[in-house]
């Protein structure tokens, strides 16, 4: 089969998932940053693969001196440390009401000024920002986004459950990596990860170059409500986490005693089918037997002298379920 074919389904099931992410509870959420996040973070992933810039510039079909600009502007910016030159101008511009280009451009000396004449260009072609006049006398301005009422506290704790997760899954890890991880204000990440040290649920381990935090478990409650972030960013890395081990181990098909892998059951029931009950229940079940099972693990490793990390073994299940109502045929 062409993997072209498999790339485009699950492209579009993401695109799916975004769009409900993007509009849940009428909301608006600015997306104008997302497809540079998945250029950029595909590139990465592509170089850990081994793969060289010429042979990733050809898989997205641009010239090498294009496919460098491209990496360089939505990268680490030189003047401010820690943010891509793209979000940092955008950032710039918002904090004044109108800023010239001369202002801008003295502003990043720092970057390189075709680089940054190429930002301020994708910035208004993406309708992020406003742009009058020409030359030296060009002014920008930040588009307006519709306004909703926000609630500082749960957003933080929001944010907080969700560097959990991260934490937990991809920890020890110091802050620039869970920055990797987890895109946030470094504002924003430092409450939240206060949030969490005093919480308990995680703990920061001093090294001689950076702090580290790690957490030993992470648990989010049925019904937590500000869990729900947290909870489809979990399942949703289970997921991505179990194919793509299958796929390192270059196995292509499914076989009986494997620990890694997936399957999917589809079953047809209506109402008053005598398994209907039975295959409505069956999530919950699973989640209750999963939940005895971490409690008898949890408490024996607790009467545990715990061997070496290198020793152990994570085993990441995921479970999910869904119903879909289909409407009367007539006939």
């Amino acid at each position: 089969m062409d993997v072209n074919l498999l790339i485009d389904g699950i492209v579009r099931q993401t695109t799916v998932l975004i769009a409900q992410l993007a509009t849940q509870a009428g909301n608006r959420t600015p997306l104008a940053h997302t497809a540079n996040q998945v250029f950029l973070s595909l590139v990465k992933e592509l170089r850990r693969q081994g793969l060289g810039n010429k042979v990733i510039a050809d898989m997205f079909g641009l010239a090498l001196r294009t496919y460098h600009d491209k990496v360089q502007r939505l990268s680490e910016s030189q003047t401010f440390r820690g943010r891509s030159l793209w979000e940092a101008v955008l950032q710039f511009v918002q904090e004044h009401e109108t800023v010239t280009q001369p202002d801008i451009l003295l502003r990043f000396s720092n970057d390189d000024e075709r680089i940054l004449r190429s930002v301020l260009t994708d910035l208004v072609d993406s309708g992020l920002m406003f742009r009058s006049g020409k030359g030296d006398q060009a002014t920008f301005r930040v588009a307006p986004v519709p306004e909703r009422a926000a609630d500082p506290e749960r957003e933080l704790e929001a944010t907080a459950q969700l560097l959990w997760v991260a934490i937990h899954r991809f920890g020890p890890l110091t802050r620039s990596a869970l920055l990797s991880h987890i895109q946030v204000d470094p504002g924003a990440l430092e409450g939240a990860l206060e949030l969490l040290s005093k919480a308990g649920k995680v703990t920061i381990e001093e090294q001689s170059d950076e702090a580290r935090y790690r957490a030993q478990h992470c648990v989010i409650p049925l019904g937590d409500p500000v869990g729900w972030e947290a909870a489809v960013f979990d399942h949703y890395q289970a997921v991505v986490t179990a194919i793509c081990a299958k796929l390192d181990s270059g196995v292509r098909r499914a076989e009986a005693g494997q620990t890694i892998g997936g399957s999917t059951y589809h079953y047809e029931v209506w109402q008053g089918h005598p398994l209907e009950a039975e295959v409505s229940g069956h999530l919950q079940r699973l989640r209750q037997e999963s939940v005895e099972l971490r409690l008898k693990v949890e408490a024996y490793n607790a009467a545990q002298t715990a061997p070496p990390p290198v020793a152990r073994r994570t085993v990441i299940s995921y479970v999910g379920q869904t119903v879909i109502e289909r409407e009367h045929e007539e006939t």
